[in-house]
């Protein structure tokens, strides 16, 4: 079952840690770190299902490259205890795949890091085939637009003006200086230090004691840097991973839900389990028991034994309403994905014919394009030629020159015609040159890709409809054990829930505003086809039911029959 796990650290050179040697073993690469010198090589350890860098619009393209990415970082920083990285270790929904687990990654990635200016290096692990988990480590500094890091922290000054005290960085005293603001630094009055500005030291001749200006302890730390350190932000990644994932499970049909929220705050019973850890695993391969690990076993039969607990009491005192509401809601559940099925087969259809129509359009185009621009090579050529040819005459041949001048100025005359013809059709492709124009046969090519891309999912969405048609069924069959009118009653009421996140749905698959008659229409066809189905379903049970009826009589007038025969061969 789908679990949260959520954990975050921070990589820093006071604890021993390198940024180079922590994206090595994510990736199961060789990266070399130019700080220390020392070559991290974690090829072997396998387990790597996949892995990328992600980076923001502003940041240096040569970044792709780990090894680059994580010096720059390693440069950056210069004291001996710089934090480095963020890592966020999470774990992967088994309900899904590899090729469901990447698009969830890379929407949490984009939407809650590279978004906010952060490099991202991820990668998915699954070393034995039941934990699957990701590595998701980004960058602590902000960029600048320029692709340059901006300061943690910037060294704030305490300056003084008319007995006011106020902090300004170098940056903004630059400025505050010209109203009047000045720096303070340490004299000495008798035993004392005492800050104040240089003309107050020299006009009372004291001697400074330091070279240094009064400044606040810590200085100023960035305004996104602290954004990024609090606890809100942390709250809003945890809250933002339980979001998108059942989000992906639901898009999935899986009906399983993940809760950023502890069991004390989910009001829960069961007991959570203990970190294992590394140690505790490779002891248990051995053949050695884990303190750790066998209290997690213990702490498991708990659970189970208060979960089965809890599901024999539901059985016995849950009330027939709240089995009518959660019948309801799948079934308003499945109706739902029905309709938004049906929207995308109408939506994949009409963007279909749309670029069949603009493929069509462009490929007559094309094709008049290079018609046009082969014939005003061979006519170009045949304009060279007769130029040669005059000019390889001799001035005594008048009647074979000016015959030659008449048949150029005609050629010259076709090739400008074409010449207007072929600017004429690459200012409807908004080109102005050759070059230009080859840009479109992989406009062509892209076109094509994109209708058979329309073309599959179509096709998958017409084989999955109808899965969730025979789901939908089974529901309502369901159903008729307890009160129609309750249960309609109650599919009513979840209904303007389900048909905004319908629209939610559709809006996030095709990022456009939903097309309110293409949604009707959706609507329609479900019901139509449901009801349908449940016709055909209802005839198909009475008819069973009647084949099973008669099969006992036909058993019965078989016996009567052989009793007779029985009783004509002991009188004979």
């Amino acid at each position: 079952m789908a679990i949260y796990h959520n954990a975050v650290s921070i990589g820093s050179r006071g604890s021993g840690q390198s940024a180079c040697a922590s994206s090595a073993y994510i990736s199961c690469s060789v990266v070399y770190n130019d700080y220390d010198g020392i070559q991290h090589d974690y090829t072997r350890k396998g387990g790597l299902v996949w892995e990328q860098i992600f980076l923001p619009p502003m940041a240096p393209p040569e970044w792709q490259d780990r090894e680059t990415l994580w010096n720059a970082v390693e440069s950056a920083e210069k004291s001996k205890d710089n934090r480095l990285s963020r890592m966020h270790v999470v774990a992967l929904p088994v309900e899904l795949g590899k090729d469901e687990w990447i698009p969830l990654l890379t929407e949490y990635i984009q939407t809650q890091f590279v978004s906010d200016s952060m490099c991202v290096d991820v990668a998915i692990h699954d070393t034995d085939g039941h934990n699957p988990h990701a590595h998701i480590m980004t960058t602590l500094r902000p960029l600048n637009p320029d692709g340059t890091w901006q300061h943690k922290t910037e060294k704030e000054y305490l300056c003084i003006r008319n007995g006011e005290e106020r902090g300004f960085t170098a940056e903004e005293f630059k400025e505050a200086r010209n109203d009047g603001w000045q720096k303070q630094y340490p004299y000495l009055v008798g035993k004392k230090k005492v800050y104040m500005p240089i003309a107050e030291g020299e006009a009372h001749g004291y001697e400074r004691a330091s070279k240094y200006a009064k400044s606040t302890k810590y200085g100023r730390q960035n305004p996104i840097t602290a954004r990024w350190n609090s606890e809100e932000q942390l709250q809003k990644w945890r809250v933002a991973w339980e979001n998108i994932v059942n989000h992906h499970l639901e898009r999935a049909g899986s009906e399983e839900r993940i809760d950023h929220r502890s069991h004390a705050e989910r009001g829960l019973d069961e007991k959570p389990t203990i970190h294992e850890g590394v140690a505790a695993r490779f002891r248990e391969k051995k053949g050695e028991v884990s303190d750790r690990c066998e209290l997690n076993r213990q702490i498991r039969q708990d659970n189970k034994l208060i979960r089965e607990l809890k599901v024999l009491i539901k059985k016995l005192f849950v009330p027939v309403k709240e089995a009518i509401t959660n019948l309801a809601r799948k079934m308003e559940t499945a109706r739902a994905k029905i309709i938004q099925r049906y929207y995308h087969i109408t939506h994949n259809r009409t963007a279909k014919q749309n670029m069949t129509d603009k493929l069509n359009q462009i490929e007559k185009r094309f094709g008049d394009y290079k018609k046009i621009h082969t014939r005003k090579i061979q006519e170009h050529r045949k304009l060279k030629s007769m130029i040669e040819e005059k000019d390889s005459l001799s001035p005594i041949h008048v009647f074979q020159r000016k015959e030659l001048d008449r048949r150029i100025n005609y050629q010259e005359s076709v090739v400008r015609d074409l010449v207007e013809q072929e600017k004429e059709i690459m200012s409807w492709f908004e080109k102005t040159d050759t070059a230009g124009m080859k840009e479109i046969s992989a406009e062509i090519n892209r076109l094509q890709e994109r209708i058979t891309d329309a073309d599959q999912a179509i096709e998958g969405s017409e084989s999955r409809i109808e899965e969730e048609k025979q789901e939908y069924v089974d529901f309502f069959l369901e159903a008729e054990e307890y009160d129609p009118e309750q249960v309609e009653e109650k599919r009513f009421e979840i209904r303007p829930e389900m048909e905004k996140k319908i629209i939610w749905n559709i809006e996030k698959g095709t990022g456009k505003k939903v097309r309110e008659l293409d949604l009707a229409i959706s609507t329609a066809e479900t019901d139509k086809s449901l009801r349908s189905l449940i016709r055909t379903k209802k005839q198909r049970l009475k008819e069973r039911e009647k084949t099973e009826t008669k099969k006992p009589n036909a058993n019965l007038e078989k016996t009567k029959k052989e009793k007779t025969v029985d009783d004509q061969q002991k009188r004979t």
